[in-house]
């Protein structure tokens, strides 16, 4: 509705106007076709709970996110681990496997330290070989690729998946940092912007931090303006993703709608995260889920779940951090126990089918309530030791079907 409300005011003003609207065309219908995808997660940006193994390789407890993997080892001895974590954690082979599970669209995080390392910043780069690997593996399976920037400088949230695990993110309080960010999605941009039939999406950050109120959220709603693509090349069919910063839908009624085209939405919704949403039983799981799709299906920009999982518990390991607990368990400090994290997380061999059963549910009930919206990207892919979050375990023990419009309770959300 809103292209069309668009293309009645330029019809007004006179038809030169109409063109350079009509010229946009992403390399994707997001207006007409959901999308249905995974995060590669924990590939070329480093995630603790993704990969606990390289972590604990290390035998250094402060090592907790890949700011210390660089700053608290040999630089040798930190880059062979990468090496030959970003040969073998994501291969052509799961290109093919997301393909034949009938997914159209993998989104992959990379940190700004793949395309330039600062000054004094122990950050390890050589991933931008691997982008370019994602890249013609998406192309020779038919997939759209989204390059999501996980991390900027300075860090966006202080999330060990920003790069840099800190308690007061720092990104928006300096212009250095911004410009930096900036200088990043220009070079994204060049890189792919011819080729938008493969990477139709630019996301330019991930998850800023909003909730720690006007200081983030002015900068933020200046810098989605700033890396717009249509900024960088006239003729530009890349879309823009633009992230929620963890505010209510509402916050961005009319942001970025008009003189504006190919703007999208993300929106990241997991029930794992408050003592509240973890206390959940499982029926109290699928109704929050399928009580998002009414306000996905009124918004006005494209919007995508670009993250969410099937865990309805925080008990993977070191999923708050490296060396935290649970607040299922009563672990993490300061929680109340819910319950036992034994069977929860981990190897699926472990868990009963009343658990598979309602895993089942779940992602029925998260996917059809998204896709009252334009669609949802599974956080995430694969994990070491946390089947619950893996969608390729998912695949092998029965709770996500092997074709994802194969529903076996199409109506859990009636």
């Amino acid at each position: 509705m809103p292209l069309l409300n668009r293309l009645l005011s330029f019809a007004v003003l006179g038809i030169s106007a109409v063109p350079s609207v009509l010229s946009f065309q992403p390399g994707f219908s997001y207006g007409s076709e959901k999308v249905r995808g995974v995060n590669l997660g924990g590939w070329l940006v480093l995630e603790p709970w993704i990969t606990p193994s390289i972590f604990e390789n290390t035998d250094n407890d402060d090592i907790v996110d890949e700011w210390t993997f660089g700053e608290y080892q040999d630089y040798d001895t930190a880059k062979a681990v990468l090496q030959d974590h970003w040969n073998s954690w994501i291969t052509e082979d799961d290109f093919k496997a997301i393909a034949a599970a009938g997914l159209n669209h993998v989104r992959l995080p990379i940190g700004y330290w793949a395309f330039a390392v600062g000054s004094g910043e122990p950050y390890i780069s050589g991933q931008l070989d691997y982008l370019k690997k994602a890249i013609t593996w998406a192309s020779n399976h038919d997939l759209k690729l989204i390059i999501d920037l996980h991390g900027a400088p300075g860090s966006q949230n202080g999330f060990d998946n920003s790069g840099q695990r800190m308690s007061y993110p720092t990104w928006q309080s300096n212009q250095t940092n911004i410009d930096r960010t900036n200088e990043v999605i220009k070079t994204i941009i060049s890189m792919v912007d011819s080729e938008y039939e493969i990477v139709p999406v630019i996301a330019p950050l991930n998850e800023p931090a909003g909730y720690d109120g006007d200081d983030m959220l002015t900068v933020v709603e200046q810098y989605w303006k700033d890396s717009y693509p249509y900024n960088s090349s006239t003729e530009s069919n890349t879309v823009e993703l633009i992230h929620d910063a963890f505010q209510d839908l509402s916050y961005w009624d009319g942001f970025m709608v008009d003189g504006y085209d190919g703007v999208a939405m993300d929106t990241h919704i997991y029930q794992v995260f408050s003592d509240e949403q973890v206390a959940y039983n499982y029926s109290q799981h699928i109704k929050e889920a399928c009580s998002h799709g009414s306000s996905l299906a009124d918004f006005d920009l494209w919007i995508i779940v670009g993250e969410w999982s099937t865990a309805s518990t925080d008990c993977a390991k070191w999923l708050n951090g490296r060396g935290r607990g649970a607040r299922y368990d009563g672990s993490l400090s300061g929680s109340t126990a819910v319950g036992s994290c034994t069977g929860k997380t981990g190897n699926a061999t472990s868990f009963s089918s009343g658990y598979k059963s309602f895993m089942r549910q779940y992602w029925e009930a998260q996917v059809i309530s998204y896709e009252k919206g334009n669609g949802w990207i599974q956080w995430t892919w694969k994990a070491e030791n946390a089947d619950d979050w893996s969608y390729q375990a998912g695949l092998k023990y029965g709770w996500i079907p092997q074709d994802p419009t194969d529903l076996e309770y199409p109506k859990i959300c009636d």
